[in-house]
């Protein structure tokens, strides 16, 4: 965008921001050829992410919690020395 502006030469741009001076020219020329193309056509909604479902998310972690839950006792008996098996045979 600063080179846009032109508040700054290629050079100056180029040097702040450790590139050289070619790709700022050819960013700047790129992006002038094509920022029509930006507002172009209808903007359709952005897809869901499946990442973000709520209901997928609670469930996970319901999941998640008895997983913890059974590693804790898991984790308990053995420390104990007991396996969780009746040992009075």
């Amino acid at each position: 965008m600063e080179a846009v502006r032109d508040t700054k030469t290629i050079n100056e741009i180029a040097q702040a921001h450790s590139v050289h001076p070619t790709q700022v020219s050819q960013w700047k020329k790129d992006l002038l050829d094509n920022a029509s193309s930006l507002f172009e056509g209808k903007r359709e909604p952005k897809p869901v992410n499946a990442q973000s479902d709520p209901d997928r998310l609670y469930a996970k972690i319901g999941q998640l919690n008895m997983e913890l839950d059974w590693l804790k006792k898991s984790l308990g008996s053995v420390c104990r020395g007991t396996t969780g098996v009746d040992s009075a045979r």
